[in-house]
């Protein structure tokens, strides 16, 4: 069957199903805000407990890493995920998400070769250019505040 790019979108649009783009983009909304309410709840109580500003925020992310870690480990985290899309990637939970799936779907493959060489599949090209965006950012922001 021969068939052109026109009549293949054609096609393709023909079978889809529609996004419901409002119900996804309030979802992302309210778990995205509810993470980062936990966030800020997380933050009080390292406060209450005698940390500093810095610090509460250092442990913030630290646990909120390991319970996103621990959530996909136990195949909760793509539940939410799968309702509330970009409201659980957004987050320093969804970066997470992103090194503990693979590191968990590789595992059979070895320690070596399975977890750990494929732990970062998914989130080392985002660190790769966020490093490398940063970088080249602070190399300008020098050159400009010479000038």
């Amino acid at each position: 069957m021969d068939i052109t790019p026109q009549e293949y979108d054609q096609l393709v649009q023909k079978h889809c199903k529609r996004s419901p783009l409002g119900k996804d983009m309030l979802w992302a909304f309210i778990v995205g805000g509810a993470i980062c309410t936990i966030g800020q709840g997380i933050t009080d109580f390292w406060k209450a407990a005698g940390l500093n500003e810095k610090d509460a925020a250092t442990a913030t992310s630290i646990t909120l890493v390991g319970l996103a870690a621990l959530l996909t480990g136990l195949h909760l985290y793509e539940k939410l995920a799968k309702h509330a899309g970009a409201g659980t990637l957004v987050p320093i939970t969804g970066f997470s998400n992103s090194v503990a799936s693979p590191a968990l779907e590789f595992k059979s493959e070895g320690l070596i070769l399975g977890t750990a060489a494929k732990m970062f599949t998914i989130a080392g090209p985002v660190l790769v250019y966020g490093i490398s965006a940063s970088i080249i950012y602070g190399i300008i922001l020098v050159i400009l505040s010479a000038i």
